[in-house]
C-alpha cells in the first residue's frame, strides 16, 4: 500500500518561507516508474502545479512559481520537500503532494491528505 504523509505549518506571515515535506512508504522515490509533485489549489480555484521531481533527482518548476520554489529529496527518509519563498496571501492554498506516472505526467490516486497553508500576518 502506497501512502503519502504530509507534514508543514498551516500558518505562514507574509514574507517567509513555507516549507512542505512528504513522506513515501510502500514505494521507492528513486522507482524510475514515477515522479513526485506537489500542486496546490486556491480557496475558490482550480488545482495547480507547483514542481516535479524525477526518480534521479531531477527537478522541474511551474514557471510562474519557479524564482520562488525549490524541490528537494532525502532518499534515506524516502521523502521530498517543497520551499516557497517570500510567501503572499496569494499563496493561501491547500498543498498536495501526489505521485506521477512517467508515462503520462498525470498524478495517479495517491495524493497526500493535503496541508492547509494560510499566508497571513
Amino acid at each position: 500500500q502506497v501512502l503519502l504523509q504530509q507534514s508543514g505549518p498551516g500558518l505562514v506571515k507574509p514574507s517567509q518561507t513555507v516549507s512542505l515535506t512528504c513522506t513515501v512508504s510502500g514505494v521507492s522515490i528513486t522507482s524510475g516508474n514515477y515522479f513526485w509533485t506537489w500542486i496546490r489549489q486556491p480557496p475558490g480555484k482550480g488545482l495547480e502545479w507547483i514542481s516535479y521531481i524525477g526518480y534521479s533527482g531531477d527537478t522541474y518548476y511551474s514557471p510562474s512559481l519557479k524564482a520562488r520554489t525549490s524541490i528537494s529529496r532525502d532518499t534515506s527518509q524516502n521523502q521530498f520537500t517543497l520551499q516557497l519563498t517570500s510567501v503572499t496571501p496569494e499563496d493561501t492554498a491547500v498543498y498536495y503532494c501526489a505521485r506521477v506516472l512517467v508515462s503520462t505526467l498525470i498524478p495517479d490516486d495517491n495524493w497526500g491528505q493535503g496541508t492547509q497553508v494560510t499566508v497571513s500576518s
